[in-house]
């Protein structure tokens, strides 16, 4: 099992990463809780967790590796995942005002909802490279390496977790305070905070980095 010492400082680490400005998908989650509520948006939050559990996984499996050293594969996912931040950016800014918005999503759009947080979170493909060049750092070779991986993946989305849903309930008490009219300002910054990101992201070298 791992060392009570060596999983401290991988909390402290993944604290650390988080301890930014709200990424993508922390964007995605503030303004979907405005526009939804806290309990809509837990279906995005979902979809991101699972986008997290998929790349870990396929970190443990070595694709890190395989992305990391095949250019056109990473380049493809890179400008696919550039193109949907933006397309999602744009959703934002062009939104209806948010009754509207409500009804559409207590109409069945439950599915579409945890698409996007799927897809804004695995549209990055520094991911799956960050998850392969963090959890070696805190494994023990000589103890199973399975156990070890269940803790440090189950770790960093209970963290991740959280965090989304703080953002959430930000954006809750955001949409609580302001007025109806103002909506859709929150929905446009987010969306062109959104565009940023994809440009960012479309600028960086191949490195990897939390996403």
């Amino acid at each position: 099992m791992m060392a009570m010492e060596t999983y401290l400082i991988y909390l402290a680490a993944v604290a650390v990463f988080f301890a930014t400005p709200p990424d993508t998908s922390q964007l995605l989650i503030i303004s979907n809780s405005v526009r939804y509520g806290l309990k809509r948006s837990a279906y995005t939050m979902a979809g991101d967790l699972t986008a997290n559990s998929l790349q870990m996984t396929g970190a443990a499996f070595g694709l890190a590796a395989i992305i990391a050293t095949s250019a056109s594969a990473f380049v493809w996912i890179k400008w696919l995942g550039v193109a949907y931040l933006v397309w999602i950016g744009v959703q934002l800014i062009l939104s209806k005002d948010q009754t509207d918005d409500v009804a559409a999503a207590e109409s069945g759009q439950s599915f579409r909802l945890f698409r996007q947080g799927f897809v804004t979170s695995m549209a990055n493909p520094f991911a799956v490279v960050f998850f392969g060049a963090l959890f070696p750092q805190f494994i023990d070779p000589t103890s199973p390496v399975l156990p070890q991986l269940l803790i440090l993946g189950v770790t960093y989305l209970v963290v991740d977790g959280a965090i989304l849903l703080v953002w959430g309930w930000l954006g809750v008490r955001a949409a609580a305070a302001l007025r109806q009219s103002s909506f859709g300002a929150v929905n446009k910054i987010c969306g062109t905070l959104m565009i940023g990101a994809a440009a960012l992201l479309a600028s960086k070298d191949f490195q990897p980095q939390r996403y």
